[in-house]
């Protein structure tokens, strides 16, 4: 499905319709550009899993946890990851096996990693604000529209 917003504001209403779908477990890869609207696409699926929007880059940490009651969010930040080995000291599979949703931002880094079932979200830059968001790989997103 593709969807085309045209300002932060409708990118971060699309991801808090897609947060509302999620459940523990659910692995979210983005690709896209630097600047293309990652972290402010992850702004909303955590408001729609009903955590804090409080969401910075993980640039630097490598992973956020957003906790919530029910339900945590790590969101992982995938640029400086070359090997196995790096990708197993960020904890990304213990998130996974702990039930928390994974968002992992520059998923390119660790596509063989990804499982199965993960749910892709191609995000491009069409215009200052303008984006063209394109998710597969779950069906419960056919119908996530802003």
């Amino acid at each position: 499905m593709k969807i085309t917003t045209h300002s932060p504001e409708e990118t971060i209403r699309l991801g808090k319709k897609i947060g509302e779908k999620l459940i523990g477990g659910d692995v979210i890869a983005f690709e896209g550009d630097l600047g293309a609207g990652k972290t402010t696409i992850t702004r909303g699926i955590c408001l729609g899993l009903g955590l804090p929007d409080n969401v910075t880059s993980p640039t630097f940490s490598l992973v956020n946890e957003y906790i919530g009651k029910h339900i945590t969010l790590a969101h992982f930040d995938m640029y400086r990851i070359e090997s196995s080995e790096d990708l197993y000291l960020t904890g990304f599979y213990d998130y996974i096996d702990r039930g928390c949703v994974v968002a992992v931002e520059w998923s390119e880094n660790i596509k063989d990693a990804l499982p199965e079932n993960t749910i892709i979200v191609r995000i491009s830059r069409t215009g200052d604000n303008e984006r063209v968001i394109d998710i597969s790989g779950d069906e419960r997103f056919d119908g996530a529209r802003n």
